[in-house]
């Protein structure tokens, strides 16, 4: 959702390549770029402006810091009053000591409410909480269903009734009392949404709020409607006083200008963010990491956060000790595609890693992810012997391999001389310090391994014919004692003095 914003911010920031003070007449340009960017991306005209002021004031005549770029300044300035106008992340859930703890989740027809009350509820199975789901989408007869399905995969019960000549009132308050007799903590209220917002509609979400006195009454917001959302949030506060909303869709392609504009407009704080249809997918609504992600800063948090969930660590101390000792092989490399596979698409990782976003456009009409799937299929059609030792693939092999994998032979000829770059890479990372490491992986775009399509630039071997065994062997010392070659002068540089 914020790929137009942030590809707009970066050209607007890009502007301020001034030197000496900030001024009005050097920022003008720029500034209109941001102003430009925030309003096509949605973002409320009233907040614009508001954002705009402050950020003039503190820009202009600005004292320049040493050794810092004025460009870099305007960023930060940008930076922080992006957080302010979308508040501080409040995901905390206060819950009574006496009694259910009740939450009433209210919003437009297809905003998500239903999935969103899944979701809100398996969070609170995290916390130890011990919820109940309150079918009281009458509207809607499918609702009922879809949440008792979820009840079913959860493990969480859900109090239904027949929506025939039945009160929403009734069925919250009678929910209320089924959660007491199961001994249930938490009740999470799904109410009737509407295609907009009308008289009935606010007079019966009046009366549950009235009857059935929630505790925490949540907006369920779709992003996807921009403004629309904005003004919805607002009638709804005006009539039930929000607690907070849930943004939802965040992951779809819409402009991202309602989470800038929905806190200034309506006061009331983003509790959580829904990023996909899986229930695991509600995230504490972070504005540093959003902001982050939208100036090109990536996402540190959100990406170890996700390696957290995805990566099995026993595992991973396994593969730390092989790759320190110089040992990779295609099941270490399968191992690892599973694990990315598991933090989510190749995109939304690229997006998290800071400078990453920004090499977005290599992967301009190449799915990524199938990329990285049919790899592993081409990993998956080798037998055990093959993956650890690739050089035995000869030609039948690499037939009977492709046609377990349903793609030519050349790919799997690509494969194997793209994986003997990267065990090369490892063998000779293993014994360097972190920042030799670090300086070593920054020239790995300019050999396309951020392109999931692309080969690892590798010289090539022979004249077109089959190397014999002891050929294969010579390379591989040869290629071993350039990557020594590499550590010798490194060595020889550090103890020269500092790198520049």
């Amino acid at each position: 959702m914020f790929d137009d914003i942030q590809h707009r911010l970066s050209d607007a920031l890009g502007r301020f390549k001034v030197r000496g003070k900030l001024t009005e007449a050097n920022m003008q340009e720029g500034l209109r770029a941001v102003r430009t960017a925030l309003l096509e991306a949605d973002v409320n005209y009233e907040v614009v402006q508001r954002f705009m002021k402050r950020v003039t004031e503190k820009a202009a005549g600005q004292a320049l810091i040493k050794s810092v770029r004025p460009d870099q300044q305007i960023v930060k300035i940008v930076h922080d009053e992006l957080i302010e106008l979308m508040g501080e992340g409040d995901p905390h859930i206060r819950f009574e000591k006496a009694g259910p703890t009740v939450i009433m989740l209210c919003g437009l027809q297809g905003s998500g409410k239903t999935t969103t009350c899944g979701k809100l509820a398996r969070r609170m199975l995290g916390l130890g909480r011990k919820p109940l789901m309150v079918a009281a989408d009458l509207q809607r007869p499918a609702a009922i269903e879809q949440l008792k399905v979820l009840g079913q995969q959860l493990d969480i019960p859900v109090h239904a009734e027949d929506p025939e000549g039945t009160d929403p009132v009734e069925v919250c308050r009678r929910g209320v009392s089924q959660a007491e007799k199961l001994g249930r903590d938490t009740v999470i209220l799904d109410t009737a949404g509407r295609l907009h917002v009308d008289d009935e509609l606010m007079d019966q979400l009046k009366k549950i709020e009235k009857k059935v006195r929630p505790h925490q009454v949540y907006f369920v917001c779709d992003a996807l409607t921009g403004q629309d959302a904005v003004a919805s949030a607002g009638a709804f506060n005006a009539a039930l006083e929000l607690d907070g909303v849930i943004m939802t869709k965040l992951d779809g392609d819409a402009r991202g200008g309602a989470a800038l504009s929905v806190r200034q407009v309506t006061g009331v704080p983003i509790k959580f963010v829904g990023m996909g249809e899986k229930l695991e997918r509600l995230d504490p609504f972070d504005p540093q990491r959003i902001v982050g992600q939208m100036l090109g800063m990536g996402d540190i948090v959100g990406l170890v956060e996700a390696a957290k969930d995805a990566v099995d660590e026993e595992e991973a101390r396994r593969q730390q000790e092989r790759m320190a000792k110089g040992k990779f092989d295609l099941d270490d490399f399968r191992k690892q595609i599973v694990t990315m596979k598991k933090m989510g698409s190749v995109k939304d990782l690229m997006g998290k890693i800071p400078g990453m976003n920004q090499m977005g456009s290599m992967l301009e009409g190449v799915d990524a992810d199938a990329e990285v799937k049919r790899i592993q299929g081409i990993i998956d059609s080798m037998t055990p012997e093959e993956r650890r030792d690739p050089h035995k693939i000869d030609i039948s092999r690499r037939r009977r391999i492709a046609a377990g994998a349903g793609v030519e032979p050349q790919d799997v000829s690509g494969l194997v001389k793209q994986f003997d770059a990267m065990a090369a890479m490892v063998k000779s990372m293993s014994q360097m310090s972190m920042m030799d490491r670090v300086r070593m992986l920054s020239g790995l775009g300019k050999a396309g391994a951020f392109n999931p399509g692309a080969l690892l630039k590798t010289p090539k071997q022979g004249t077109g014919k089959r190397l014999t065994p002891k050929e294969r062997e010579r390379q591989k010392r040869l290629r071993e004692k350039e990557a020594r070659r590499i550590q010798k002068e490194m060595r020889e540089k550090r103890k020269g003095g500092p790198n520049p």
